[in-house]
């Protein structure tokens, strides 16, 4: 994998983390509005910026082929529908959480899913580790043996993330399609749905009396959640799984932040033995992605001024491709 292909996969990751931890807090501002109410507005105006961002890339074919494909074939339709389920689920929960006092539990499932990830990648993918892969890996190993000692479980909201995004991941590789045009199509999937849900809640009638709701608020959380998505899905289809995996650590460390200095959710002293340990995974996870982001950066300057040369012109024909 090339520096500018890794470098710009580390990069969205990254931004990515910054716009959901954004989004968690957001919801703040939009009551009366509930968990389901928001989950369904969220769908509603994150489809017209997703059609925008395939229009914008110019991936108005590969759509057009791939729903015709899918009314072709019912086998693949139902896998699409699966991942899009999958999606849904955890879209609702993320927005759910912060407004019912969990948002600390999901952050934990998004301090665990990475664990998971690394895990796939390691065993399923046979993706290598390094020694400070390693070590993160048993920093949140401890973590999370803390919290089965002091709990003897873990919260439902946890599980559903933890669990619920891998298998997601894992379907959409499978696919081996363009990540925003299965986004697209995941969100026209979820769109009857969330408009069912709407006009069944009389959610409709609550957002045209306000019209900070209707014409601000809302279309601006279909523009965060369009950008932070796509962003989040380009990058699992440019960094290895592993690598994508403990990136995802920077994301649930905003979340307690938001939780705790926006939404005042406490951290209890026994819960500082589960986030400590995670945490210290986070720290080596930063020093891992830097180390490899400079290795990779240093391979490529000890190139004869030949083969960069053909390397950056095989990079820009990658790019026409893409």
């Amino acid at each position: 994998m090339n520096q500018h292909v890794l470098g710009r996969g580390i990069a969205l990751s990254v931004a990515a983390s910054a716009l959901f931890a954004l989004m968690s807090g957001y919801t703040k501002w939009l009551a009366p509005l509930d968990g389901l109410d928001i989950f369904a507005w969220r769908i509603v105006w994150t489809l017209p910026g997703a059609l925008l961002l395939v229009a914008l890339r110019k991936r108005w074919p590969p759509l057009c082929a791939l729903v015709a494909k899918l009314a072709k074939n019912v086998r693949l339709l139902a896998a699409f529908a699966t991942t899009a389920a999958l999606l849904g689920v955890q879209l609702w929960i993320f927005l759910w959480a912060p407004l019912h006092g969990r948002a600390l539990e999901v952050s934990l499932g998004y301090f665990l899913m990475p664990l998971v990830m690394v895990l796939l990648g390691r065993f399923y993918y046979r993706e290598p580790l390094d020694a400070l892969q390693w070590a993160g890996v048993t920093a949140a190993a401890v973590g999370v043996a803390h919290e089965l000692i002091a709990t003897h479980a873990f919260a439902w909201p946890t599980l559903v993330v933890m669990l619920g995004y891998p298998p997601y991941f894992i379907l959409r590789r499978r696919f081996n399609a363009d990540p925003l045009v299965a986004f697209a199509v995941e969100m026209m999937l979820l769109a009857p749905f969330a408009l069912i849900a709407l006009v069944l809640r009389g959610s409709f009638t609550v957002v045209a009396h306000s019209p900070l709701l209707s014409m601000v608020l809302l279309p601006g959380l279909g523009a965060l959640s369009t950008i932070a998505l796509g962003s989040y899905l380009r990058a699992s289809r440019y960094l290895p799984l592993a690598l994508f995996g403990i990136l995802g650590y920077v994301e649930p460390v905003l979340l307690v932040a938001v939780a705790v200095v926006l939404l005042g959710e406490p951290i209890s002293a026994s819960q500082w033995g589960t986030y400590g340990p995670i945490w210290m995974a986070v720290a080596l996870t930063a020093v891992h992605s830097a180390r490899l982001f400079l290795r990779e950066r240093a391979m490529k300057t000890a190139l004869p001024v030949s083969e960069h040369h053909a390397g950056v012109e095989h990079e820009i024909g990658a790019q026409r491709v893409d």
